[in-house]
């Protein structure tokens, strides 16, 4: 058994007793994981109870802790095909580089590079449908909460920004490779619609999902100034050599000379720092890729999982 696999004693009787006990055996595993698997094993105990509707709660689990499998199992079986999924996803790993100049443009290498690049451009559009669909849900059904229509117009509010940010974990996972969910929250079944509803009210996951919607409008507009920014700088740069060609005309300026006319020999030494700049805005996008991958696991899914 993994060494971070939690034992746990005594066979679950209840759904909610089996729930927690996997919850439990899962402890320290990613966050995203823990979601899928409890939503999973939530899905699969309740098609059992649905299959045999007369027969005791307790037994159906002792029935399903031999075929499904007990708590500790399945976390065990969840540990294990994670990190064969994950190994299968991976991009392929460049070339462990030793030298300084073999990790600066070993960066190229990196399939990760090119998706977060692809991703702060991106950002500029999720960040301005997710702004804006907060701020007008928000507002209007908070302003007619005190009609009959408000209540509901909220729950529905909050249904959709869940699905938003699975939509919005599967963009971050496949563009930018962070770990995000791939099943909805789950969520204990049996309490009644008030207690539902306040349940949406008091998880963390609700707010600080909507805290990361609101904040992608700023961040999706400093990702996509950054990147066309230093993209247009750099290549820029790199075909001012361009300018020496006959009927080509090219006005390449700095510090108020016509360098083209004046000083050719520099077009060449824009070129190279056109290129380093290049690298230096692949690394740019990787690093803002991973920053940007942990605030979404932290605020769409560390902000649900409760120990």
């Amino acid at each position: 058994m993994n060494a971070n696999t939690v034992p746990v004693s005594g066979l679950p009787t209840t759904i909610p007793e089996y729930l927690a006990q996997l919850r439990a055996a899962l402890k320290g595993a990613d966050p995203a994981m823990i979601q899928d698997a409890l939503y999973d094993a939530e899905e699969y105990l309740r098609s059992e109870m649905a299959e045999q509707p007369g027969r005791p709660e307790a037994e159906v689990i002792a029935a399903v802790a031999g075929s499904y499998g007990a708590p500790e199992e399945v976390a065990e079986i969840y540990r294990d095909t994670e990190v064969k999924v994950q190994t299968a996803l991976r991009p392929p790993t460049p070339p462990q580089r030793r030298s300084a100049l073999g990790r600066f443009f070993g960066v190229a290498a990196d399939a990760r590079t090119y998706g977060a690049l692809f991703y702060m451009l991106l950002a500029v559009a999720t960040g301005i449908f997710y702004f804006t669909w907060v701020v007008t849900g928000f507002s209007v059904s908070l302003g007619l909460s005190i009609t009959i229509v408000g209540i509901p117009l909220l729950i529905l509010f909050f249904g959709s920004v869940r699905v938003l940010s699975l939509v919005e974990g599967r963009i971050v996972e496949v563009m930018l490779g962070e770990r995000m969910p791939r099943r909805p929250l789950y969520s204990v079944r049996g309490r009644t619609v008030w207690q539902r509803i306040g349940d949406m009210f008091t998880d963390p996951r609700t707010w600080s999902t909507l805290l990361y919607m609101l904040l992608m409008l700023p961040l999706g507009i400093a990702y996509f100034t950054l990147a066309v920014t230093l993209l247009s700088v750099s290549l820029t740069l790199l075909i001012t050599p361009l300018a020496l060609l006959p009927g080509i005309e090219l006005d390449v300026w700095l510090a108020g000379i016509d360098v083209a006319t004046d000083a050719p020999w520099l077009l060449p030494l824009l070129s190279v720092l056109g290129i380093l700049l290049l690298f230096v805005t692949l690394h740019v996008a990787r690093g803002i890729g991973y920053l940007h991958g942990q605030l979404a696991k932290h605020l769409l899914v560390k902000g649900s999982q409760h120990a």
